[in-house]
């Protein structure tokens, strides 16, 4: 009898699914808050073991040059967003936001949600890269509303509404990529396995594969949050916790971004297909210039920074539009800063919203005086996030913008008008809460920096020099994305 391999790809999903089953029967928040935290860890490090030991691919799960970008970063910060999760939520408990029964829950689903995220990312398989998004926004609906009020309430039926339509419509393109797939690769499991896809798309039925993809992009976009399919976003982002917050926008984005690129190099290898970049490039045009105009409006300090997420996305999407190497080198880069920063600047933002008592940002000014660290704490993020020198966000759109100009200057000219508005606001709102006149609570709450300020080291550090190795990598893979 064959043993049960414990190797890295194993236990991505080991890990977060037993510690679920363990979280649910746990009681008290100190043992589950630091089971979480260890099983987050732990995840990590599994994570790191496939850089230097893959697994051979299976027909249902596997290990490429592409997932492991997006594995290794979706475990780095799962794990420092459940550092920053136990001070955050010993507040919410202090308050009498959180009972113990829905702390269970909480961690539960936390550890839930990495396992379906994680598998979403590894699987071979469409049909079960499919379900593990589709259970990765089940398990944030219920985190959306675990407050239980009639806002929380309200953001998660229509993050479940719209969600359930977004990924009705990725399962309705999966099933025609499989029937375009049948009569070359047969009705085996074969017909499902990206791996075995990737060697025989050339041969697909290009008709049924354009369809296919129109239905992906809208199906898998609306998970992305790119509009005019993000109408979810900025309820989940507002009404859920903080933490959830940091997830969404620096990771379940991301996973459904990945399944996208994997139909995109499918479409790329049949020359009669409709070539995917232009639809990208547009959807992510739209995004960047209505999320940058729309962060004008804002009045919630959390929807602020969830249109921020939708801005950023737009650009991502827009650069694997474009393409190329030197295009898809700044996708990748701008999708890693893009997940470090937000979430670092979603720790800052939650324990803000705790010492003030409210997310309004007429009610919240002149931190930088009240509360230093949290104040120029936010004060890094909005730099970093805005794109301004030296931090890595500059960097990845300095390379995009030269790319594109190089390219097709009138989407040059366009991507810098959102990128330009975007900061703008961004500027006008930091001034006030950082450096306007003091408002709100003085109180002090507790709180853990480390996770913040490790993630804004990163990024600044990226800024400034990226290793050759990383860079290397980035190239292969950018490479492959074509």
């Amino acid at each position: 009898m064959t043993a049960f391999p414990l190797d890295g790809l194993t236990l991505i999903l080991l890990i977060p699914a037993v510690s679920a089953a363990l979280l649910v029967a746990l009681p008290g928040y100190a043992v589950t808050s630091k089971l979480n935290v260890l099983a987050s860890f732990l995840t990590l490090v599994a994570a790191l073991s496939l850089l230097w030991r893959r697994p051979e691919a299976g027909l249902l799960l596997h290990v490429d040059d592409l997932n492991i970008v997006f594995i290794v970063l979706n475990t780095f910060v799962g794990f420092t967003t459940s550092a920053f999760s136990a001070s955050y939520i010993a507040h919410e408990i202090e308050i009498g936001r959180l009972t113990p029964a829905y702390l269970r829950f909480y961690h539960a689903m936390y550890q839930a949600l990495m396992f379906e995220m994680n598998l979403a990312l590894v699987a071979n398989n469409l049909g079960l890269m499919w379900v593990g998004v589709e259970f990765a926004t089940l398990t944030t609906v219920l985190m959306v509303g675990i407050y239980r009020t009639h806002e929380a309430l309200e953001a998660a039926w229509k993050y479940f509404i719209l969600g359930s339509v977004g990924i009705a419509l990725a399962l309705f393109g999966t099933i025609l990529l499989y029937l375009a797939a049948k009569p070359v690769a047969g009705m085996e499991i074969e017909a499902m396995a990206w791996t075995k896809l990737m060697t025989r798309a050339a041969t697909f039925d290009p008709a049924l594969l354009n369809l296919a993809f129109v239905f992906l992009l809208l199906g898998y976009g609306t998970k992305v949050g790119l509009a005019p399919m993000h109408g979810w976003l900025p309820d989940a982002h507002a009404e859920g916790p903080t933490p959830i917050s940091a997830v969404l926008s620096g990771l379940l984005l991301n996973v459904a971004l990945h399944a996208l690129l994997r139909f995109k190099m499918l479409l790329a290898t049949n020359g009669q297909a409709i070539a995917p970049g232009p639809l990208m490039v547009t959807m992510g045009l739209i995004s960047l210039l209505f999320a940058a105009l729309m962060l004008y409006r804002r009045r919630d300090i959390k929807r602020m920074f969830a249109y921020s997420s939708i801005e950023h996305m737009g650009i991502i999407a827009f650069a694997f539009g474009m393409g190329g190497p030197l295009a898809n080198f700044a996708g990748l880069l701008h999708m890693t800063m893009h997940s470090l920063t937000k979430s670092a600047i979603f720790f800052s933002v939650g324990h803000i919203a705790q010492v003030k008592g409210t997310q309004k940002m007429t009610e919240i000014g002149g931190l930088t005086e009240t509360h230093p660290v949290l104040g120029w704490g936010l004060v890094i993020g909005v730099m970093a996030i805005a794109g301004l020198p030296p931090f890595g966000i500059f960097m990845s759109e300095f390379l995009l913008v030269t790319s594109t100009f190089a390219r097709e200057p009138i989407l040059a000219v366009l991507l810098v008008i959102g990128i330009i508005l975007a900061l703008g606001a961004l500027l006008q709102k930091l001034n006030t809460l950082a450096f306007g006149t003091p408002k709100g609570s003085l109180t002090p709450v507790e709180a853990s920096y480390v996770p913040m300020f490790s993630h804004f080291a990163l990024i600044l550090i990226a800024g400034i020099f990226l290793p050759a190795e990383l860079v290397s990598w980035f190239q292969n893979v950018a490479q492959l994305l074509r």
